[in-house]
């Protein structure tokens, strides 16, 4: 433990944004609890998206009269009030990270947070050269999920492997169109939140998975009209990822989850079904959102669509 928070304290403790992703061999929790935004997490690692100029608020849940310090890029930042604080993003957009951390070795946690390119700098449906294409003028049915984005999360080369939660990196979740840098993306941080805890559950029920493949994360408009998927699929607004399970063996394709000798939608309908099984419990309920099995076609093999849009949705 020591010697990985040794390595740990290597990688953050500079200015400069390390592009390494952290090794996590076990440890993924925090010995303390942050909240920011609309989330709580105890994540030794997390993600969030803040416009340039508007203040970006945490806070460390208290435990009895422990103390805490906060530090942006190195920076120490001054507390608002105990185990609170604020910080004002520069209008340049970039990546930053919020170290916090406690009396114990163990009670540190980390923010890296993406201060987002305006949408109003697209020209033609292209920002900085990156085809986004056009979001639709009114949202569906008047559902603020569906608005318009404000801002984009920009991607360049050293960007790939930034850390966004303990087990995934930022360049997973890219749009899979080919194109140059710089890319730009929409990542919702409780999808995060949520593909970790599934994971968390299915070792826990002794399936032991190291990962998921994330076979689609973000998608342009430009590109799901492309691929033939609807106006308004979440993918859009980063908060949806189609996933699958590849262990054993690494092929690229679902493992044979149903242990049936066969690799088809009856696997995906196996993962379908355990995340299925803990729609009643208490600390799923703001995970709740779309959930479908897909087959294989020539192009992949079978995987399953998630996301958090808020309410339960099946297809």
């Amino acid at each position: 433990m020591v010697r990985y928070l040794i390595l740990i304290a290597a990688l953050y403790g500079g200015n400069a944004l390390a592009a390494t992703p952290i090794p996590v061999p076990n440890v993924t929790r925090a010995g303390l609890i942050i909240a920011y935004q609309d989330i709580q997490s105890a994540a030794r690692v997390n993600f969030a998206t803040v416009a340039a100029g508007l203040p970006f608020d945490f806070q460390v849940r208290p435990r009895g009269s422990r103390t805490y310090t906060a530090a942006i890029d190195g920076k120490a930042l001054a507390e608002t009030a105990p185990g609170r604080w604020r910080w004002l993003p520069p209008n340049d957009g970039g990546h930053h990270r919020i170290t916090i951390r406690g009396r114990d070795p163990e009670e540190t946690s980390f923010i890296n947070v993406a201060v987002t390119i305006p949408a109003a700098q697209q020209k033609k449906g292209r920002l900085n050269g990156y085809h986004i294409g056009d979001y639709p003028l009114e949202p569906m049915r008047g559902l603020s999920i569906y608005e318009r984005p404000q801002g984009f999360v920009e991607v360049h080369p050293e960007h790939l492997s930034l850390p966004v939660s303990p087990r995934f990196t930022l360049g997973q979740f890219l749009c899979k169109q080919a194109s140059g840098y710089p890319k730009y993306l929409l990542l919702n941080s409780r999808l995060l939140q949520k593909l970790e805890y599934l994971l968390d559950r299915l070792n826990e029920s002794g399936y032991p998975v190291v990962n998921f493949e994330i076979m689609s994360g973000y998608r342009t408009p430009i590109y799901n009209a492309l691929i033939g998927n609807g106006r308004y699929s979440r993918h859009l607004w980063g908060d949806a990822a189609d996933i699958f399970i590849d262990q054993h063996p690494r092929d690229g394709v679902m493992d044979d989850l149903n242990k049936d000798g066969v690799i088809d939608k009856a696997d995906a309908l196996w993962l379908v079904n355990f995340i299925e099984s803990l729609d009643e419990r208490e600390d799923y309920q703001s995970f709740v959102g779309g959930l479908s099995p897909y087959d294989s076609t020539a192009a992949h093999g079978p995987f399953v669509h998630v996301d958090v849009r808020g309410w339960r949705a099946r297809w």
